[in-house]
């Protein structure tokens, strides 16, 4: 039991460290979504990070002095994650659809950011993307015609990478769209990740469950003691 607390708390300090990290070296890294600017890589592991570590002291602390309540709270944050977990994978496949067009509709909001003073995360974002996954625009590469007023779309969108290649014509540029790009590539993916989520969950479950003999037990074993 000490050695999986300690080495939750160690995990959360490692997420942390790469989200404090992301966050001086990378600014707003991975920020696409104009609706939630805060929604970044950086700041998800910092915060993904802090919590870790909080479950991880608790259950250390708890572990060492034996405190029954801390060994609670230990216990409950891990059913919290675990039902928070259940709920979001449920609610991603009932509203996929409206997940779908939202999405869509507020990464092509983003788009007018592109290159904007204060939205380098964003720009860098986009420019990664569209360069790696060989896509252009959310739906197109005319979602970038409405951005610029005219015929262009950034340099990253282009087969051939050349300072203002983006004025060129459109036989020059990706034509595969982003979002679906990238949405397949995560499907492909998915098997591996929802092993990855199972295997994870099952952890908490099977721990939960040990939890509960555990306590149970020494608290029999201290009654009958005392008897």
């Amino acid at each position: 039991f000490l050695c999986f607390s300690l080495f939750s708390q160690l995990g959360g300090c490692g997420i942390l460290g790469v989200g404090i990290w992301l966050a001086v070296t990378q600014g707003n890294f991975a920020t696409l979504s104009s609706s939630f600017p805060s929604l970044s890589a950086a700041n998800l592991l910092i915060v993904t990070g802090t919590f870790v570590m909080i479950i991880g002291f608790v259950g250390c602390i708890g572990a060492i002095k034996e405190n029954k309540c801390l060994l609670l709270s230990f216990f409950i944050m891990l059913l919290i994650i675990f039902l928070l977990e259940l709920t979001v994978v449920i609610l991603f496949f009932v509203y996929t659809d409206k997940i779908d067009k939202y999405a869509q509709r507020d990464l092509k909001k983003g788009l007018h950011l592109y290159g904007t003073d204060g939205n380098i995360g964003l720009t860098n974002a986009w420019s990664i993307i569209q360069t790696d996954f060989r896509c252009c625009g959310v739906s197109n590469y005319t979602d970038w015609f409405e951005v610029y007023n005219t015929t262009r779309v950034p340099d990253s969108c282009c087969l051939e990478f050349s300072e203002n290649c983006g004025l060129h014509s459109p036989g020059t540029w990706w034509k595969a769209p982003c979002y679906e790009t990238v949405k397949i590539w995560l499907q492909e993916n998915l098997l591996a990740v929802g092993i990855f989520g199972l295997c994870t969950a099952m952890v908490q479950v099977q721990f939960n469950i040990d939890f509960q003999i555990l306590t149970n037990c020494n608290y029999l074993s201290n009654h009958r003691f005392r008897y």
